[in-house]
């Protein structure tokens, strides 16, 4: 495969990548619980959520590495990072535009964040603002490593050519 294949093959990945990350972020409860708690929507549900939302920087974060023994805190957090790792890579594959880590950060924050304000609206789960810190490290990273490993392929190419 050639750079010119790359920004479709990684235009195409795009989707299935953002569907299946609404499935496991947005959607990640069964169907019957999903529908459980939308009959029971209400503004009262709204202000009960924003109540428990979680909006101080590193307080879910300290508390999953406090109990990491106790709590499914490595998978939260490894999760949370690891979910947003293929937008950082995918992204600037697809256009050169998204070709800088400041870029990346900021469609993470968009996108994270807007899941996160979905969660809080309808009810589907919690807001919690770390969970928005994690997915823009989980971005930068992948980022990180698509420039790293491109990085590489240009040298090799260099030294072959």
């Amino acid at each position: 495969m050639t750079d010119r294949h790359f920004p479709a093959v990684s235009r195409l990945l795009l989707w299935p990548y953002f569907l299946l990350l609404i499935r496991f972020i947005i959607f990640k409860y069964p169907l019957s619980c999903l529908l459980e708690t939308a009959g029971r929507w209400s503004p009262e549900e709204i202000r009960q959520g924003m109540r428990t939302a979680n909006l101080t920087p590193f307080r879910t974060i300290h508390m999953y590495i406090h109990y990491r023994h106790s709590l499914n805190s490595l998978e939260n957090l490894a999760g949370n990072l690891a979910a947003f790792i293929p937008l950082g890579i995918l992204l600037p594959l697809a256009d050169r535009r998204f070709a800088s880590v400041g870029r990346i950060l900021v469609n993470a924050l968009v996108l994270s964040a807007g899941m996160e304000a979905f969660q809080l609206l309808s009810t589907f789960g919690a807001f919690d603002v770390d969970d928005i810190l994690l997915n823009c490290a989980g971005a930068a990273a992948g980022y990180m490593l698509c420039a790293l490993t491109a990085g590489t392929a240009g040298k090799i190419m260099k030294k072959r050519l």
